[in-house]
């Protein structure tokens, strides 16, 4: 179960609830972001269209997203609100809760793997990269691409980092870019082919000597694209330019004509 960073939520919140019972007068809910806290939603507050019956808009076990309306915390009593969730909301709100469970259970796994306090795990990684990026999985995406930096940056003591990383890396696929030049080759020379074929050839070694892999194919002679990825359009367009840049001046020794058509495809 998440830990809860506070009690209870604030008037106006939007929380992820599971469905418990359902009466004649309403339904009660648990609220799965504060440690499945029981609240009220009452008949009125189900649907903005007449209903006959609770059920044609919830079903026991069911999960959905909540506003909340009435917070007593000197009674501990919660009221929510089911009409009041447009289908945006409630699209965002899934999406950040889905994101947030698999970032925090990456640092829950660290936690348990190297014998460490779950409420430490919380205080000292969860809700330190939720204040910095939103929800843990969107900084771990980071840290996966760019470094233990940007855990650093984040305020995340220095022991969590590389085992985060670590297991960061089972679960969280580097992201990548991928970009394309459109290149045209001609050559009127008996052998033409064989010196554009040397050209795409030189162009491909080129990037592979600068780290990145590439894909090289034919748009339609004489144009073809080149396409190659990396972990940001920096990279991928730093090493295409000078790639495509040394190819030019090789297709210029075997006589090619040669010009890059399309800056981006």
């Amino acid at each position: 179960m998440v830990l809860p960073r506070k009690d209870l939520p604030d008037v106006g919140e939007f929380v992820v609830a599971t469905v418990k019972e359902i009466f004649d007068y309403g339904a009660y809910v648990t609220l799965d972001e504060y440690g499945d806290f029981k609240a009220y939603l009452p008949w009125s507050e189900a649907s903005s269209k007449w209903i006959k019956d609770l059920h044609e808009v919830m079903y026991e076990g069911e999960k959905i997203v909540v506003k909340v309306i009435r917070v007593d915390r000197r009674k501990g009593e919660v009221d929510v609100s089911l009409k009041r969730v447009s289908e945006g909301d409630k699209r965002r709100k899934m999406m950040w809760w889905k994101r947030f469970l698999r970032g925090a259970k990456i640092v829950e796994n660290v936690a348990k793997q190297m014998g460490w306090d779950i409420q430490e795990a919380y205080r000292d990684v969860v809700w330190r990269l939720e204040d910095q990026y939103g929800e843990p999985l969107t900084a771990l995406e980071e840290a996966v691409s760019k470094g233990g930096d940007v855990l650093v940056k984040a305020g995340v003591p220095e022991k969590w980092v590389k085992p985060l990383l670590e297991e960061a890396l089972k679960h969280v696929k580097p992201k990548r870019v991928s970009i394309r030049r459109i290149i045209l080759l001609r050559s009127l020379e008996r052998d033409g082919v064989s010196r554009i074929k040397k050209v795409l050839e030189e162009l491909e070694k080129e990037i592979s000597s600068l780290g990145l892999k590439s894909r090289v194919y034919t748009a339609g002679s004489p144009r073809y694209i080149v396409e190659v990825e990396a972990k940001d359009y920096k990279t991928a367009e730093s090493v295409l330019d000078k790639a495509l840049e040394k190819s030019l001046k090789i297709a210029g020794e075997l006589g090619v004509e040669a010009r890059v058509e399309s800056a981006r495809s």
